[in-house]
């Protein structure tokens, strides 16, 4: 369920003010009541026992997060909640660790962070919380704190324990947990410590995780992959009813210094949070653009982003796109082609470029897909180079189009190359083929198709530093050959000579 738009304004007289609500969230099955939720007690107890009242909008997650079912468990077996950073995740935490010890009187919660020194952190401001505080001290046992190195617990006379534990592959083995909390769960780039911790609880019926973090990027699969369904059952009513999404962002392709968008994401803004230190950061973020801006989008305005160091700026490239896309065959002259394959040789790609009006235009020739493409490669090659007849045609000798070399370097066999077609092979000047490309894009030289192939795989590059200088990144499973191609095409068409004027009989 979309929420509301945040109660924020960008008039002088009237300072603008966080969204309680966030911007997606799953709608619960029923009226939400002190009978209905555990979370109006969670608000109690942090007023009344903790003295430290939630913040309006964690009291909102903490109604929601709580729902039950008729049975007494809670509705949602795993819950993810996405704020931005400085809001507050961290507090409506430890309220939720502390409550499940204290008054569900669970028998283990976990917590769990990418550092164990962090994690230690929150288990020792526990420890003293409890110890510190007189209605829980009263509820410890004679020795409710061990403090072994990889034994560290916080216990209560009735037996419910909190330890915690780093991101890896053991986190929670060997134990039957009842209640996890994933701290930064966009820092789980792979699958080992969700599969460890959350394992544990499967014979556990009314077991229940809590995800929080801030957004992440390509690599944050965990995070993609518990918010990708939970937008499919918001949207559709299809698929798991017990995953819960809770979702203060930003909405996709808001300028960051648009005090609404930052609003939606920062339910704190105008509380805790200054609205001018984020416009400042905000400001700085767009003038760098690139790691900063993206860093600014994920952390502060909790914006998907591609990747939190990006080789070609996404927003500059989604500028450059265009729906009435100029057709090159018309500029045979200046056109110029650059084919390259994948590092796993499961995709190709062929893209052309022309320099057309002091603007370098570029257009998807074709793609192949899947295992032996580039047996079909070497096939079709020939007959699309004879038909767009280019100027130039490049590839990347160096590169994992090595796998068609043989059929690229073989000149004078079967007619190839074409009649006036220069073959050439990029060598040494990859770096400024690379970094020429991010450039090109980033002062709007560069005009696109808005393909979707070509853009995921341009979004999806990253640097590869080589001394002062970089290259694409070739690594993981993520495809960027379109990025090599549409980089060697620009290349090409950019330092082709003057086309020869045409000859005139006289």
């Amino acid at each position: 369920m979309a929420a509301p738009e945040a109660s924020s304004t960008n008039s002088a007289s009237v300072e603008p003010v966080g969204s309680v609500t966030p911007r997606l969230w799953t709608a619960p099955l029923r009226e939400l009541t002190p009978a209905t939720s555990y979370g109006f007690d969670v608000i109690d107890f942090a007023r009344d026992v903790l003295e430290t009242p939630l913040d309006p909008w964690e009291e909102w997650v903490a109604v929601h997060v709580g729902e039950l079912l008729p049975d007494g468990r809670p509705r949602f077996r795993t819950a993810l909640i996405l704020v931005a950073r400085q809001n507050g995740k961290t507090l409506l935490a430890k309220t939720l660790a502390l409550y499940w010890m204290f008054v569900d009187q669970v028998p283990l919660v976990l917590g769990t962070s990418t550092n164990r020194d962090y994690a230690r952190a929150v288990w020792r401001e526990l420890c003293d919380v409890a110890t510190g505080n007189p209605m829980l001290a009263a509820e410890l046992g004679p020795k409710p704190i061990w403090s072994q190195t990889g034994s560290e617990e916080l216990i209560t006379g009735a037996g419910a324990r909190y330890k915690f534990a780093a991101t890896n592959r053991r986190a929670g083995r060997s134990l039957t947990v009842h209640r996890l909390l994933l701290d930064e769960v966009r820092e789980h780039h792979g699958f080992e410590t969700w599969n460890a911790a959350t394992n544990a609880m499967n014979a556990v019926p009314d077991g229940q995780t809590i995800a929080i973090s801030n957004q992440g990027d390509n690599e944050s699969v965990v995070l993609d992959s518990l918010r990708l369904p939970a937008l499919e059952h918001i949207e559709t009513g299809r698929g798991d009813a017990r995953l819960g999404l809770f979702e203060y962002s930003a909405p996709p392709g808001a300028d960051p210094e648009d005090v609404h968008a930052l609003a939606q994401a920062n339910p704190n803004l105008g509380h805790r949070i200054d609205p001018d230190a984020l416009l400042g950061a905000a400001m700085r973020a767009k003038a760098a653009g690139g790691q900063e801006l993206a860093g600014f989008r994920t952390e502060v305005m909790c914006q998907r982003v591609h990747l939190l160091d990006p080789a070609v700026d996404p927003d500059a490239w989604e500028t450059g796109g265009t729906d009435e896309p100029i057709d090159l065959a018309q500029y045979r002259r200046q056109v110029a082609l650059c084919v390259d394959v994948s590092l796993d040789g499961t995709h190709a790609s062929l893209i052309a470029a022309a320099v057309i009006d002091d603007k370098t235009h570029v257009e998807v020739i074709k793609a192949w897909d899947g295992a032996g493409c580039t047996k079909q490669l070497r096939a079709d090659l020939p007959d699309i180079v004879a038909k767009v007849k280019p100027r130039a045609l490049g590839w990347f000798p160096a590169g994992p189009a090595a796998a068609v070399a043989a059929d690229l370097a073989d000149r004078g066999h079967r007619g190839w190359p074409p009649r006036r077609v220069r073959v050439d092979e990029i060598r040494g000047e990859v770096t400024q083929v690379c970094m020429g490309l991010a450039d090109a894009v980033l002062s709007g030289e560069i005009v696109h198709p808005r393909d979707d192939m070509l853009t995921a795989h341009v979004n999806a590059a990253q640097r590869l530093w080589r001394g002062d200088a970089w290259v694409f990144a070739r690594k993981g499973s993520t495809p960027i050959d379109g990025t090599y191609a549409v980089a060697g095409a620009t290349h090409l068409a950019r330092t082709l000579p003057p086309a020869p004027s045409p000859v005139t009989v006289v």
